[in-house]
Protein backbone atom coordinates (compact mmCIF):
# COMPACT_ATOMS: atom_id res chain seq x y z
CA UNK A 1 0.00 0.00 0.00
CA UNK A 2 1.29 3.49 -0.78
CA UNK A 3 1.08 5.95 1.96
CA UNK A 4 2.19 9.79 2.58
CA UNK A 5 5.16 10.77 4.10
CA UNK A 6 2.88 12.89 6.63
CA UNK A 7 0.62 10.04 7.26
CA UNK A 8 3.77 8.17 8.30
CA UNK A 9 5.25 10.16 10.18
CA UNK A 10 2.32 10.66 12.35
CA UNK A 11 2.21 7.35 12.54
CA UNK A 12 5.31 6.72 13.38
CA UNK A 13 5.15 9.36 16.33
CA UNK A 14 1.63 8.11 17.66
CA UNK A 15 2.92 4.70 17.57
CA UNK A 16 6.08 5.49 19.41
CA UNK A 17 4.19 7.73 22.11
CA UNK A 18 1.98 5.22 22.52
CA UNK A 19 4.57 2.39 22.92
CA UNK A 20 6.99 3.96 25.12
CA UNK A 21 3.89 5.53 27.59
CA UNK A 22 2.72 2.18 28.40
CA UNK A 23 6.07 0.55 28.89
CA UNK A 24 6.87 3.24 31.32
CA UNK A 25 3.61 3.27 32.35
CA UNK A 26 4.17 -0.65 32.89
CA UNK A 27 7.31 -0.18 34.73
CA UNK A 28 5.71 2.52 37.27
CA UNK A 29 3.26 -0.13 38.32
CA UNK A 30 5.48 -3.26 38.45
CA UNK A 31 7.69 -1.40 40.86
CA UNK A 32 4.73 -0.15 42.87
CA UNK A 33 3.32 -3.69 42.85
CA UNK A 34 6.91 -4.73 43.88
CA UNK A 35 7.39 -2.77 46.83
CA UNK A 36 4.34 -3.45 48.51
CA UNK A 37 2.52 -0.34 47.25
CA UNK A 38 5.03 2.15 48.16
CA UNK A 39 3.73 5.32 46.36
CA UNK A 40 7.67 6.71 46.91
CA UNK A 41 8.92 4.11 44.63
CA UNK A 42 6.60 5.78 41.57
CA UNK A 43 9.00 9.22 41.51
CA UNK A 44 11.95 6.46 41.46
CA UNK A 45 11.31 4.33 39.18
CA UNK A 46 9.58 7.33 36.72
CA UNK A 47 13.40 9.19 36.81
CA UNK A 48 15.33 5.78 36.68
CA UNK A 49 13.07 4.83 33.27
CA UNK A 50 12.46 7.94 31.90
CA UNK A 51 15.74 8.35 29.81
CA UNK A 52 15.31 4.79 28.82
CA UNK A 53 11.29 5.88 27.60
CA UNK A 54 12.46 8.06 25.42
CA UNK A 55 14.93 6.31 23.38
CA UNK A 56 12.49 3.40 23.32
CA UNK A 57 10.03 6.61 21.65
CA UNK A 58 12.78 7.40 19.33
CA UNK A 59 13.61 3.57 18.27
CA UNK A 60 10.14 2.76 17.53
CA UNK A 61 9.63 6.01 15.77
CA UNK A 62 12.62 5.04 13.54
CA UNK A 63 11.02 1.77 12.27
CA UNK A 64 7.49 3.47 11.82
CA UNK A 65 9.36 5.58 9.63
CA UNK A 66 10.99 2.94 7.46
CA UNK A 67 7.55 0.96 7.07
CA UNK A 68 8.53 -1.78 9.22
CA UNK A 69 5.75 -1.11 12.00
CA UNK A 70 3.44 -2.35 9.07
CA UNK A 71 4.65 -5.76 9.42
CA UNK A 72 4.23 -8.00 12.31
CA UNK A 73 8.17 -9.26 12.17
CA UNK A 74 9.26 -5.46 12.22
CA UNK A 75 7.28 -5.05 14.76
CA UNK A 76 8.81 -7.62 16.87
CA UNK A 77 12.17 -6.73 15.75
CA UNK A 78 11.49 -2.96 16.96
CA UNK A 79 10.16 -4.26 19.90
CA UNK A 80 13.18 -6.04 20.40
CA UNK A 81 15.38 -3.27 19.74
CA UNK A 82 13.84 -0.67 21.77
CA UNK A 83 13.62 -3.39 24.45
CA UNK A 84 17.64 -3.30 24.99
CA UNK A 85 18.94 -0.28 23.10
CA UNK A 86 17.01 1.66 25.62
CA UNK A 87 17.32 0.29 28.58
CA UNK A 88 20.47 -0.13 28.53
CA UNK A 89 21.63 3.87 26.58
CA UNK A 90 19.56 5.09 29.09
CA UNK A 91 21.05 3.14 32.32
CA UNK A 92 24.46 4.79 30.84
CA UNK A 93 23.19 8.04 30.76
CA UNK A 94 22.04 7.71 34.19
CA UNK A 95 25.91 6.34 35.64
CA UNK A 96 27.69 8.35 33.34
CA UNK A 97 25.89 12.05 34.52
CA UNK A 98 26.49 10.81 38.26
CA UNK A 99 30.16 10.54 37.62
CA UNK A 100 30.71 6.97 37.35
CA UNK A 101 34.31 6.49 35.79
CA UNK A 102 33.93 4.44 32.46
CA UNK A 103 36.64 1.45 33.00
CA UNK A 104 36.68 -2.27 32.40
CA UNK A 105 33.49 -2.99 34.50
CA UNK A 106 31.07 -0.88 33.04
CA UNK A 107 29.52 -2.36 29.87
CA UNK A 108 29.48 -5.64 31.41
CA UNK A 109 28.23 -3.89 34.58
CA UNK A 110 25.36 -2.08 32.29
CA UNK A 111 24.80 -5.37 30.19
CA UNK A 112 24.06 -6.96 32.93
CA UNK A 113 20.99 -4.68 34.19
CA UNK A 114 19.09 -6.47 31.26
CA UNK A 115 18.78 -9.97 33.58
CA UNK A 116 18.05 -7.56 36.88
CA UNK A 117 16.27 -4.19 37.03
CA UNK A 118 15.76 -3.58 33.02
CA UNK A 119 14.53 -7.17 32.49
CA UNK A 120 11.34 -5.89 33.03
CA UNK A 121 11.75 -3.12 30.24
CA UNK A 122 12.59 -5.52 27.84
CA UNK A 123 9.70 -8.03 28.28
CA UNK A 124 7.09 -4.81 28.42
CA UNK A 125 8.81 -3.62 25.61
CA UNK A 126 8.24 -6.37 23.43
CA UNK A 127 5.09 -7.19 24.27
CA UNK A 128 3.72 -3.80 23.68
CA UNK A 129 5.63 -2.80 20.80
CA UNK A 130 4.71 -6.06 18.59
CA UNK A 131 0.72 -5.46 19.71
CA UNK A 132 -0.15 -2.17 20.66
CA UNK A 133 2.45 -0.29 18.85
CA UNK A 134 1.63 -2.16 15.66
CA UNK A 135 -1.90 -2.03 15.94
CA UNK A 136 -1.77 2.04 16.75
CA UNK A 137 0.91 2.81 13.41
CA UNK A 138 -1.79 0.80 11.25
CA UNK A 139 -4.41 2.31 12.51
CA UNK A 140 -3.12 5.96 11.32
CA UNK A 141 -1.88 4.60 8.33
CA UNK A 142 -5.46 3.71 7.60
CA UNK A 143 -5.62 -0.34 8.31
CA UNK A 144 -4.65 -1.21 4.59
CA UNK A 145 -0.81 -2.63 5.38
CA UNK A 146 -0.55 -5.88 6.03
CA UNK A 147 1.87 -8.79 6.59
CA UNK A 148 2.24 -9.82 3.40
CA UNK A 149 0.55 -9.54 -0.35
CA UNK A 150 -2.82 -9.81 -0.42
CA UNK A 151 -3.07 -13.83 -1.04
CA UNK A 152 -3.61 -14.15 -4.61
CA UNK A 153 -3.98 -17.87 -5.39
CA UNK A 154 -4.25 -19.61 -9.14
CA UNK A 155 -5.77 -22.77 -9.17
CA UNK A 156 -4.29 -24.79 -11.82
CA UNK A 157 -4.95 -28.73 -12.69
CA UNK A 158 -2.03 -30.83 -13.94
CA UNK A 159 -2.70 -32.16 -18.13
CA UNK A 160 -4.47 -35.28 -18.20
CA UNK A 161 -2.56 -38.35 -20.01
CA UNK A 162 -4.70 -38.38 -22.79
CA UNK A 163 -4.31 -34.44 -23.69
CA UNK A 164 -3.51 -34.86 -26.91
CA UNK A 165 -7.17 -36.19 -27.32
CA UNK A 166 -8.05 -32.24 -26.79
CA UNK A 167 -11.48 -31.22 -28.73
CA UNK A 168 -10.56 -28.34 -31.66
CA UNK A 169 -12.70 -26.63 -33.04
CA UNK A 170 -11.32 -23.23 -35.35
CA UNK A 171 -7.85 -24.76 -35.85
CA UNK A 172 -6.86 -27.99 -37.62
CA UNK A 173 -5.83 -30.83 -35.40
CA UNK A 174 -1.54 -30.97 -34.62
CA UNK A 175 0.43 -33.57 -33.30
CA UNK A 176 0.69 -33.13 -29.53
CA UNK A 177 4.09 -33.75 -27.23
CA UNK A 178 2.71 -34.22 -24.19
CA UNK A 179 6.48 -34.51 -22.56
CA UNK A 180 6.69 -31.12 -23.81
CA UNK A 181 3.26 -29.74 -22.46
CA UNK A 182 3.94 -30.83 -19.24
CA UNK A 183 7.08 -29.06 -19.12
CA UNK A 184 5.29 -26.27 -20.36
CA UNK A 185 2.88 -26.56 -17.94
CA UNK A 186 5.39 -26.50 -15.09
CA UNK A 187 7.11 -22.91 -16.24
CA UNK A 188 3.25 -21.41 -16.67
CA UNK A 189 2.97 -22.42 -12.57
CA UNK A 190 6.27 -21.19 -12.07
CA UNK A 191 5.17 -17.98 -13.83
CA UNK A 192 2.46 -17.44 -10.70
CA UNK A 193 4.85 -18.37 -8.18
CA UNK A 194 7.82 -16.43 -9.38
CA UNK A 195 5.56 -12.86 -8.89
CA UNK A 196 3.91 -14.27 -5.61
CA UNK A 197 0.90 -16.37 -6.38
CA UNK A 198 -0.41 -19.49 -4.37
CA UNK A 199 -1.11 -21.88 -6.60
CA UNK A 200 -3.37 -25.03 -5.51
CA UNK A 201 -3.67 -27.87 -7.83
CA UNK A 202 -7.41 -28.86 -8.34
CA UNK A 203 -8.10 -33.12 -8.61
CA UNK A 204 -6.27 -34.38 -11.40
CA UNK A 205 -8.95 -35.70 -14.06
CA UNK A 206 -7.07 -38.38 -15.92
CA UNK A 207 -9.16 -39.16 -18.61
CA UNK A 208 -10.74 -35.57 -19.46
CA UNK A 209 -8.29 -34.32 -22.10
CA UNK A 210 -9.39 -30.52 -21.77
CA UNK A 211 -9.41 -30.83 -17.80
CA UNK A 212 -6.47 -28.94 -17.60
CA UNK A 213 -8.23 -25.68 -19.33
CA UNK A 214 -9.46 -25.25 -15.61
CA UNK A 215 -11.09 -21.94 -16.29
CA UNK A 216 -13.58 -23.21 -18.64
CA UNK A 217 -15.18 -25.16 -15.53
CA UNK A 218 -16.38 -22.01 -13.31
CA UNK A 219 -16.47 -18.36 -13.25
CA UNK A 220 -15.52 -16.52 -9.82
CA UNK A 221 -15.80 -13.39 -9.31
CA UNK A 222 -15.10 -11.78 -5.45
CA UNK A 223 -16.98 -14.39 -3.26
CA UNK A 224 -18.97 -15.78 -5.78
CA UNK A 225 -18.40 -19.08 -7.78
CA UNK A 226 -20.46 -19.72 -10.78
CA UNK A 227 -20.37 -23.40 -11.79
CA UNK A 228 -20.30 -23.54 -15.55
CA UNK A 229 -22.22 -26.46 -17.52
CA UNK A 230 -20.10 -26.40 -21.25
CA UNK A 231 -21.58 -26.75 -24.16
CA UNK A 232 -19.71 -29.69 -25.07
CA UNK A 233 -20.52 -32.82 -22.94
CA UNK A 234 -17.28 -34.03 -23.00
CA UNK A 235 -16.52 -31.22 -20.78
CA UNK A 236 -18.98 -31.45 -17.77
CA UNK A 237 -17.27 -33.39 -15.93
CA UNK A 238 -14.53 -30.83 -15.42
CA UNK A 239 -16.41 -29.24 -12.44
CA UNK A 240 -16.59 -31.98 -9.83
CA UNK A 241 -13.17 -31.25 -8.67
CA UNK A 242 -12.78 -27.28 -8.97
CA UNK A 243 -16.47 -27.07 -7.27
CA UNK A 244 -14.53 -28.63 -4.24
CA UNK A 245 -12.16 -26.82 -3.85
CA UNK A 246 -13.80 -23.71 -4.34
CA UNK A 247 -16.21 -24.81 -1.69
CA UNK A 248 -13.72 -25.41 0.76
CA UNK A 249 -12.62 -22.04 0.24
CA UNK A 250 -15.55 -21.04 1.50
CA UNK A 251 -17.01 -18.98 -1.79
CA UNK A 252 -20.51 -18.60 -2.48
CA UNK A 253 -21.61 -21.50 -5.24
CA UNK A 254 -23.83 -20.89 -8.08
CA UNK A 255 -24.41 -23.40 -10.82
CA UNK A 256 -25.68 -22.78 -14.77
CA UNK A 257 -28.40 -25.43 -14.91
CA UNK A 258 -30.01 -27.21 -18.57
CA UNK A 259 -30.74 -26.03 -20.47
CA UNK A 260 -28.38 -23.33 -20.31
CA UNK A 261 -24.76 -23.53 -21.53
CA UNK A 262 -21.52 -21.71 -20.74
CA UNK A 263 -17.94 -21.66 -20.61
CA UNK A 264 -15.35 -20.15 -18.36
CA UNK A 265 -13.24 -19.01 -20.92
CA UNK A 266 -16.36 -17.16 -22.21
CA UNK A 267 -16.17 -14.74 -19.44
CA UNK A 268 -14.10 -11.52 -19.28
CA UNK A 269 -13.99 -9.28 -16.14
CA UNK A 270 -13.67 -5.51 -16.67
CA UNK A 271 -14.77 -3.60 -13.58
CA UNK A 272 -18.09 -4.09 -12.74
CA UNK A 273 -19.08 -5.03 -16.18
CA UNK A 274 -18.72 -8.86 -17.17
CA UNK A 275 -18.93 -9.75 -20.80
CA UNK A 276 -20.03 -13.08 -21.74
CA UNK A 277 -19.55 -14.58 -25.35
CA UNK A 278 -22.27 -16.31 -27.18
CA UNK A 279 -20.29 -18.88 -28.83
CA UNK A 280 -20.58 -22.48 -29.64
CA UNK A 281 -20.02 -23.46 -25.94
CA UNK A 282 -22.03 -21.01 -24.20
CA UNK A 283 -25.87 -20.07 -25.05
CA UNK A 284 -28.34 -17.51 -24.72
CA UNK A 285 -30.04 -19.23 -21.90
CA UNK A 286 -26.74 -19.61 -20.17
CA UNK A 287 -26.14 -16.00 -20.63
CA UNK A 288 -29.58 -15.08 -19.24
CA UNK A 289 -28.77 -17.21 -16.00
CA UNK A 290 -25.18 -15.78 -15.54
CA UNK A 291 -26.52 -12.37 -16.11
CA UNK A 292 -29.47 -12.87 -13.17
CA UNK A 293 -26.62 -13.70 -11.16
CA UNK A 294 -24.41 -11.13 -11.50
CA UNK A 295 -27.31 -7.79 -12.07
CA UNK A 296 -28.55 -8.94 -8.37
CA UNK A 297 -24.69 -8.17 -7.14
CA UNK A 298 -24.07 -4.71 -8.82
CA UNK A 299 -22.57 -6.14 -12.47
CA UNK A 300 -23.44 -5.32 -15.31
CA UNK A 301 -23.37 -7.99 -18.30
CA UNK A 302 -22.35 -7.27 -22.14
CA UNK A 303 -23.51 -10.60 -24.47
CA UNK A 304 -21.12 -10.39 -26.73
CA UNK A 305 -21.37 -12.62 -30.49
CA UNK A 306 -18.58 -14.93 -30.93
CA UNK A 307 -18.31 -17.17 -34.00
CA UNK A 308 -14.50 -16.91 -35.09
CA UNK A 309 -13.18 -18.94 -32.10
CA UNK A 310 -13.64 -21.37 -29.49
CA UNK A 311 -14.36 -18.55 -26.61
CA UNK A 312 -14.83 -15.10 -26.16
CA UNK A 313 -10.79 -14.59 -24.63
CA UNK A 314 -9.36 -16.91 -27.51
CA UNK A 315 -10.59 -13.15 -29.28
CA UNK A 316 -9.86 -10.86 -26.22
CA UNK A 317 -9.04 -10.27 -22.41
CA UNK A 318 -8.35 -6.81 -20.88
CA UNK A 319 -5.37 -5.13 -19.60
CA UNK A 320 -4.95 -3.37 -15.66
CA UNK A 321 -6.55 -0.58 -16.59
CA UNK A 322 -9.72 -2.12 -18.46
CA UNK A 323 -8.27 -1.55 -21.84
CA UNK A 324 -9.43 -4.55 -24.13
CA UNK A 325 -6.92 -5.83 -26.47
CA UNK A 326 -8.04 -8.20 -29.10
CA UNK A 327 -7.32 -9.30 -33.05
CA UNK A 328 -9.84 -7.44 -35.52
CA UNK A 329 -9.88 -10.77 -37.67
CA UNK A 330 -11.27 -12.53 -34.54
CA UNK A 331 -13.43 -10.29 -32.76
CA UNK A 332 -17.48 -9.52 -34.01
CA UNK A 333 -18.07 -6.64 -32.40
CA UNK A 334 -15.37 -4.31 -31.21
CA UNK A 335 -17.57 -1.61 -30.74
CA UNK A 336 -19.22 -3.42 -27.67
CA UNK A 337 -15.90 -2.65 -25.49
CA UNK A 338 -15.36 0.98 -23.89
CA UNK A 339 -11.62 0.88 -25.07
CA UNK A 340 -10.19 -1.33 -27.31
CA UNK A 341 -6.96 -1.85 -28.90
CA UNK A 342 -6.23 -4.07 -31.51
CA UNK A 343 -2.57 -6.58 -31.39
CA UNK A 344 -0.70 -7.50 -34.18
CA UNK A 345 -0.68 -11.32 -33.41
CA UNK A 346 -3.77 -14.05 -32.55
CA UNK A 347 -1.67 -15.61 -29.84
CA UNK A 348 -1.16 -11.74 -28.45
CA UNK A 349 -4.41 -11.68 -27.15
CA UNK A 350 -4.74 -12.86 -24.38
CA UNK A 351 -3.21 -11.87 -21.32
CA UNK A 352 -3.23 -12.47 -17.58
CA UNK A 353 -2.60 -9.55 -14.72
CA UNK A 354 -0.02 -10.59 -11.94
CA UNK A 355 -0.11 -7.23 -10.87
CA UNK A 356 -1.25 -4.18 -11.91
CA UNK A 357 2.29 -3.61 -13.49
CA UNK A 358 2.98 -7.45 -15.03
CA UNK A 359 1.68 -9.27 -17.61
CA UNK A 360 1.95 -13.03 -18.36
CA UNK A 361 1.01 -13.95 -22.02
CA UNK A 362 2.45 -16.08 -25.01
CA UNK A 363 5.91 -16.46 -26.00
CA UNK A 364 4.54 -16.81 -29.61
CA UNK A 365 3.45 -13.08 -29.61
CA UNK A 366 7.01 -10.89 -29.77
CA UNK A 367 5.15 -8.06 -31.44
CA UNK A 368 2.22 -7.96 -29.01
CA UNK A 369 4.74 -8.02 -26.07
CA UNK A 370 6.61 -5.02 -27.24
CA UNK A 371 3.76 -3.08 -27.68
CA UNK A 372 2.87 -3.79 -24.16
CA UNK A 373 6.24 -2.75 -23.04
CA UNK A 374 5.59 0.67 -24.53
CA UNK A 375 2.46 1.26 -23.01
CA UNK A 376 4.50 0.59 -19.34
CA UNK A 377 3.71 -3.14 -18.79
CA UNK A 378 6.35 -5.36 -17.41
CA UNK A 379 5.89 -8.12 -19.87
CA UNK A 380 6.37 -11.94 -18.77
CA UNK A 381 6.79 -14.63 -21.41
CA UNK A 382 5.98 -18.30 -21.56
CA UNK A 383 6.07 -21.03 -23.98
CA UNK A 384 2.49 -22.79 -24.31
CA UNK A 385 3.12 -23.89 -28.07
CA UNK A 386 1.28 -27.30 -26.94
CA UNK A 387 -1.92 -25.97 -25.05
CA UNK A 388 -2.05 -23.51 -28.21
CA UNK A 389 -2.53 -26.10 -30.60
CA UNK A 390 -5.60 -27.31 -28.61
CA UNK A 391 -7.22 -23.00 -28.74
CA UNK A 392 -6.00 -22.95 -25.06
CA UNK A 393 -4.23 -20.12 -23.75
CA UNK A 394 -2.49 -18.33 -20.81
CA UNK A 395 -6.22 -17.56 -19.26
CA UNK A 396 -7.80 -20.43 -19.50
CA UNK A 397 -4.85 -22.77 -18.30
CA UNK A 398 -5.31 -21.31 -14.71
CA UNK A 399 -8.43 -19.87 -12.18
CA UNK A 400 -7.32 -16.55 -10.66
CA UNK A 401 -8.96 -15.94 -6.74
CA UNK A 402 -8.00 -12.75 -5.19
Amino acid sequence: MSVSWGRRLLASVLSGVASAGLVHLAMLVAFWIADSSNPAIIGAAHQYFLSASLIAFVVVFAFGVFGLLDRWWGALVAGVAAGIIAPLAGTSLQVVTQGVPIDDTFVPSIAATLLTVNFGFLVAAVAVVSTVGRLVYRAVVGGGGTDEAPTRVALVRLPAKNLADGQTTHLERSPIDTDLADSQWDAYVAAFTEHGWTTQEVPYAERLADSVFVEDAVVVIDDLAIIARSGSEARRGETDGVEEVLTARGLDIERISNPGTLDGGDVLVVGKTVYVGRSSRTNADGIAQFRALLVARGFEVVAVPVTRALHLKSTVTALPDGTVIGRDDLVDEPRLFARFLPVPEREGVAVVALDPETLLMSAAAPETAELLRELGYDVVTVDISEFEKLEGCVTCLSVRLG
